[in-house]
């Protein structure tokens, strides 16, 4: 039987389906007293337009496992940040084709050229922003340091 937590922790973000909510570190936590299951979550920053979509499919996740019965609260404080990212959440960026955060310019995710240069703050999503390598001429989106 999979665990309440578990259920939750697979939840994928919207925004970047390739990492779960859990990987993010936008799970804070999940909690069951007397049939009523608490999820805490914290946004990546304020005014995130994934947040609805994120509680929705949390609730799915939880119907669909038999539990109706659902509270999701969102914490503000202490602030999200990208050292949130675990291991396996930056693997799967990677993987994705999308620079996981690092503290200086991100590495090309076709050729793994640090030899890049931001072309947009802003990529796909608001948290990504868009660069170009000068090794291969290819753009990618980078997840932006918080």
């Amino acid at each position: 039987m999979v665990s309440v937590y578990d259920v939750v922790a697979a939840v994928k973000d919207p925004e970047l389906p390739v990492i779960t909510i859990a990987e993010l570190g936008v799970l804070r936590s999940v909690s069951t007293k007397e049939g009523r299951v608490t999820v805490t979550i914290t946004p990546t920053y304020s005014g995130c337009p994934a947040m609805d979509a994120i509680r929705q499919d949390i609730r799915g996740a939880l119907a669909k496992a038999g539990h109706d019965d659902v509270e999701v609260v969102t914490q503000l404080s202490p602030a999200w940040s990208t050292d949130m990212i675990s291991e396996s959440g930056r693997a799967a960026l990677a993987r994705s084709g999308i620079a996981p955060p690092t503290a200086g310019d991100p590495a090309c995710t076709h050729c793994g050229s640090g030899q890049v240069l931001q072309i947009s703050r802003y990529a796909s999503t608001a948290c990504q922003s868009l660069w170009k390598c000068h090794g291969c001429a290819e753009p990618f989106n980078a997840v932006k340091t918080i």
